[in-house]
């Protein structure tokens, strides 16, 4: 007991003291997986209205695979993302592997499933009224799917809090795409897996209690929007 002790002890005084190796890590969290986020709202937010105002051949089918990918292993995502952006990948050239943006785009296709998922779900329970008032009013297009989303709006931001969620406690998409690089691409998860590995528990301590911390936030987001919705 007593490690675990001076570990918290250890865990206070880094957080306090401001430790630029522990607030680096934390940085670099926030950076990907705000990025990701972004880039999952952008892509999934259309696609899941899409699939969820339209009725078309095969939707049941597309509607399997998006639900499927939701428990798409986060490893596996790591090494299709491996193969294409390495040197001697499809996409090497880039330059993406060990970088942020390389990260953060592994991350995207890890929780737009999310984002299309529950958008899809949120525009399906609306009032089927609301796309005939809509189009007796006039709307068309982006009007009509703007109108909508804003409509299911608390449900979309559901979708999005849950998807950033996911994104930073993710580990093996970070570990296998940024490479675990201090100062530069080491997240929260990427750094307690390998400063306890190394038996610096005090660390591993205090990024453990600030990942816990953003996970209450999220979590605090996510039932306050629930009871909004």
């Amino acid at each position: 007991m007593d490690y675990l002790i001076s570990g918290f002890i250890g865990a206070f005084k880094l957080l306090l003291s401001g430790d630029a190796e522990t607030y680096s890590a934390v940085i670099t969290t926030i950076a990907i997986s705000s990025l990701s986020i972004v880039l999952s709202l952008i892509a999934g937010i259309p696609f899941g209205f899409l699939l969820g105002y339209f009725n078309f051949a095969g939707k049941r089918q597309v509607r399997a695979v998006v639900d499927t990918l939701l428990a798409l292993p986060t490893v596996v995502v790591g090494l299709l993302v491996y193969a294409f952006i390495s040197r001697r990948g499809p996409l090497g050239e880039l330059g993406l592997l060990f970088t942020i943006l390389g990260v953060a785009l592994a991350q995207t296709i890890l929780i737009t499933p999310i984002v299309v998922s529950l958008t899809a779900t949120a525009v399906e329970s609306l009032d089927k009224r609301l796309g005939m008032t809509l189009a007796t009013l006039g709307a068309r297009g982006g009007q009509l799917a703007i109108a909508t989303i804003l409509e299911a709006r608390y449900a979309v931001l559901i979708a999005a809090v849950t998807a950033y969620g996911r994104a930073i406690s993710e580990v093996g998409i970070s570990m296998m795409i940024g490479g675990n690089i201090k100062w530069h691409t080491r997240t929260i998860t990427t750094a307690i897996a390998l400063e306890t590995g190394k038996g610096e528990f005090s660390m591993g301590i205090a990024l453990g209690i600030i990942l816990l911390s953003l996970a209450l936030i999220a979590n605090s987001l996510l039932i306050g929007l629930k009871r909004r919705n």
